[in-house]
């Protein structure tokens, strides 16, 4: 699934916890710490088909309730587009979505530049 090769083991299981990290309710609920994963030109396409850019996001995750329980990954798959960029597909069981994202290496850092949820029956 995706193209590339497969990313080294290392480098999938930390973005996996990056990832995971950014499904939790009280990361979401701090700019500051979502900042600190997102790039500067992210942009993300969610499930309702709308385009979000960076603050907007951030704005939308500080507004949650905080009171949903995290979600849970599976099926992670994460393959290396190019040197420091890396394309992430799984699921989020709880709310029947199928994820992708891209990771952009930056300096010693691991930053999001692209996300998209889609709903799956």
């Amino acid at each position: 699934m995706g193209g590339g090769k497969p990313a080294d083991s290392e480098t999938a299981a930390l973005i996996c916890r990056l990832e995971e990290t950014l499904v939790l309710p009280e990361l979401r609920k701090s700019a500051t710490q979502v900042a600190a994963l997102l790039a500067d030109e992210f942009a993300e396409i969610g499930s309702s088909g709308r385009i979000y850019d960076r603050d907007q996001i951030i704005r939308q995750l500080q507004q949650e309730s905080g009171e949903e329980a995290p979600g849970t990954v599976s099926d992670f798959t994460a393959r290396e587009l190019s040197d420091g960029l890396i394309l992430v597909i799984y699921r989020i069981v709880e709310s029947h979505t199928v994820r992708s994202s891209i990771w952009k290496k930056t300096n010693s850092d691991w930053r999001m530049i692209f996300h998209q949820g889609t709903k799956f029956v």
